[in-house]
């Protein structure tokens, strides 16, 4: 496992903010045993919380040109039809990746293919599991199209806790499935939109993994 280039900035925040304090309290408080303690082990656990955030694990990414793949680690909390407004402007089937504050937080192609549109969104931060953060949340909208022609949709969003979205490609970039298209901060949910007749192969509150579980298969 190694450790995203996102975590860098927070990792090194996250270390002096540790050495200053523990320098203060040896410095003003060196008699009291108990809180040198207890601190220690808030600062440990502070460390390793931050660690893990953005922990990225070696894998054996999944590809196949005919699959959607995960885009990113979570729980599906989506499965269903519904009007995709911003791009395509018809009927879809959306599937939701809820991304907990304890899941990887990188963000990876569902397919391989050409971005032929992309756009940032300010918004506002609710709950990612508020059925109306797909629309007005702070939220990122990405469309793919492969070789066969097909467009998939995927949407970053941010929620509560996650208000930083961070992305790696524009118009017009070839991006090859499974590699790294963003990266959402302390979670928040990935949305994807996928055309009607798409063999669903995950289910409701699934665990899934980004890269490597299946979302569906596409229509021949």
């Amino acid at each position: 496992m190694t450790i995203h280039k996102e975590g860098y900035t927070s990792l090194a925040i996250c270390i002096l903010f540790i050495f200053v304090s523990n320098a203060i309290i040896h410095y003003y408080l060196p008699d009291i045993t108990w809180f040198i303690w207890l601190w220690y082990g808030i600062s440990v656990f502070l460390f390793l919380t931050i660690l893990q955030f953005f922990r990225s694990p070696l894998r054996k990414w999944n590809t196949n040109n005919l699959q959607i793949i995960c885009p990113a680690d979570g729980k599906v909390v989506v499965i269903e039809e519904t009007e995709e407004t911003e791009f395509f402007k018809d009927r879809r089937i959306q599937i939701s990746v809820f991304m907990s504050p304890v899941n990887v937080h990188i963000n990876r192609n569902p397919i391989s293919g050409v971005v032929k549109y992309f756009k940032y969104h300010p918004g506002k931060y609710l709950v990612a599991w508020n059925p109306k953060s797909s629309t007005e949340n702070e939220r990122t909208t990405t469309v793919v199209e492969n070789e066969k022609g097909f467009q998939i949709l995927y949407r970053q969003i941010a929620g509560a806790l996650a208000r930083r979205i961070v992305w790696y490609v524009k118009e017009g970039d070839p991006v090859k499935q499974s590699e790294q298209f963003g990266f959402i901060k302390f979670g928040s949910r990935v949305d994807v939109f996928l055309p009607l007749g798409s063999k669903i192969n995950v289910n409701l509150n699934e665990i899934v993994k980004g890269g490597i579980s299946v979302l569906a298969t596409l229509p021949k």
